[in-house]
């Protein structure tokens, strides 16, 4: 397969990867500088803390409710649902929560380099 060669990943093509207590991600498409897959996390369930090193995060709500919490002390959040994107910039400490009644389901693309997930004990504190 050449460099310019158009693919398709089929749903039994993707496979798990950059795992995070919490959520369930499969991969699509790993290639230099970009990364894309889909994520679900059960109703009620959080995601553990972590970052995206130096990747910015785009993250786009097919189905039920996210809230993503990050800054000191994990005190902000954002809230999104169907139809809502969310950017997540480069080495922003956050997690994710499905905080309606079903499963959520976003799209995620990442743009950069090194590793793609880094999990931590969680944001820093509030000074």
């Amino acid at each position: 397969m050449s460099d310019h060669d158009v693919t398709c990943v089929h749903p039994a093509d993707r496979v798990v990867a950059d795992p995070t207590p919490g959520k369930l991600r499969e991969q699509a498409i790993a290639v230099d500088g970009l990364w894309s897959g889909l994520v679900r996390t059960q109703a009620g369930e959080t995601s553990g803390w972590h970052h995206h090193g130096d990747h910015d995060t785009s993250v786009y709500v097919i189905a039920g409710n996210v809230r993503v919490e990050f800054g000191p002390d994990g005190g902000r959040s954002v809230d999104a649902g169907p139809g809502d994107f969310l950017h997540i910039p480069r080495h922003v400490v956050h997690r994710e929560g499905n905080t309606g009644s079903t499963t959520s389901e976003e799209i995620v693309t990442r743009s950069g380099t090194g590793p793609v997930t880094i999990n931590v004990d969680g944001p820093s504190p509030a000074t």
